[in-house]
């Protein structure tokens, strides 16, 4: 008779890298309605859902040039505040994913670390992680105007510095192209949700290891393979 071995397995990864809109908070939705309002306030040609979508994930302003090209490069500060004055109506309204917290805990209960890498603005962040649910679940996070957007890698490759955590060793989740390609770009495994701004077809094109439907099936999959 074959016996296992007793105690937890070995852990696959030491640090995992979470995007924020759309993985943890359910507010692809909100994001790409405000990108719409804040161009619709400027007068320019008011992208679509798919395009507005598309862009979340990168800094704010990468993100509205891109779903604003007809937007004189000039009229961009304005956009911003655009933009910020609509989240701020909504911010209230965006809440984590159900089955996020008990995923987070779980890990930090297997001694790995966990971090957040986002295009939100460090304040955005910085908002967000005031909420009483989430103080202390973190071990670090990197946000875009601090570091580099989407798809650069800087924001990985700062954590991995913080931790000496070498790139084999640290997994990003993300709901966007943006988020595996940062990865790819940083030598770190990922895994792409397909609940987010971004198909799965999108996701599973860029070859992460694997796409989930669910924030369930994300935790089974963690649990299984992380």
């Amino acid at each position: 008779m074959r016996h296992r071995a007793d105690g937890p397995r070995a852990r696959s990864y030491d640090l995992i890298a979470f995007d924020w809109d759309g993985t943890l908070f359910d507010s692809t939705a909100i994001i790409a309605r405000c990108i719409q309002d804040a161009v619709r306030d400027v007068g320019g040609a008011v992208p679509s859902d798919e395009a507005a979508s598309h862009v979340i994930g990168l800094g704010l302003m990468d993100a509205l040039a891109h779903a604003a090209p007809d937007v004189p490069r000039e009229q961009y500060p304005e956009l911003g505040v655009r933009y910020r004055h609509h989240y701020a109506l909504h911010q209230d309204d965006i809440i984590l994913f159900d089955g996020v917290l008990p995923l987070l805990a779980e890990l930090k209960s297997r001694q790995i670390r966990i971090a957040v890498a986002t295009g939100k603005s460090r304040k955005g962040l910085d908002w967000a992680l005031r909420a009483v649910e989430l103080r202390g679940v973190f071990d670090a996070s990197r946000t875009a105007d601090e570091t580099a957007g989407k798809p650069d890698p800087r924001m990985l490759r700062e954590l991995m510095g913080e931790f000496a955590v070498d790139a084999s060793r640290v997994l990003m989740v993300g709901d966007t192209t943006h988020d595996l390609q940062m990865a790819i770009n940083a030598g770190c495994a990922c895994v792409g949700v397909g609940y987010g701004a971004h198909p799965a077809a999108a996701l599973a094109a860029l070859a992460p290891r694997c796409v989930v439907l669910s924030v369930a099936e994300l935790r089974i999959w963690l649990q299984a393979e992380a």
